[in-house]
């Protein structure tokens, strides 16, 4: 089996096949658009994929943080706001990989949705969708 990142021709799309690269774009940002033979697919997918390494890795540091300095922030003479400014400067940067993420997402939305405008409204063949 071989897969390759490679555009096709870009074509006008079925209903069903925009609906198809709407729910795509929606699972994993970019593909869908990719599918529709967009060139935008590509910094979707790469914007998606950076938000999630960042949430991974920064996400990753504050569990942990969280986790060994965890009596020390519930002790009860803990400054509670010196102990949630000190949880907001170890979590910004896993929340700054959601902004991104949602970035992502929210272009691939747009994008998703400009290909299902883009596709004729009523389709009058009868028979199920080409799989390529």
């Amino acid at each position: 089996m071989k897969i390759s990142l490679a555009l096709g021709p870009r074509q006008l799309l079925s209903r069903q096949t925009a609906w198809g690269c709407l729910t795509s774009n929606l699972a994993l940002p970019g593909s869908g658009s990719l599918l529709a033979g967009r060139r935008s697919g590509y910094p979707q997918l790469a914007l998606a994929m950076a938000g999630l390494l960042v949430i991974t890795i920064f996400g990753l540091r504050f569990i942990l943080w969280a986790l060994a300095n965890w009596s020390r922030l519930h002790a009860p003479e803990a400054d509670p706001v010196e102990s949630l400014l000190e949880i907001w400067l170890h979590l910004r940067l896993a929340l700054l990989g959601f902004g991104i993420a949602l970035i992502a997402w929210i272009w691939t939305l747009l994008t998703g949705l400009s290909i299902l405008a883009s596709a004729p409204k009523a389709d009058n063949s009868s028979a199920p969708p080409r799989l390529n």
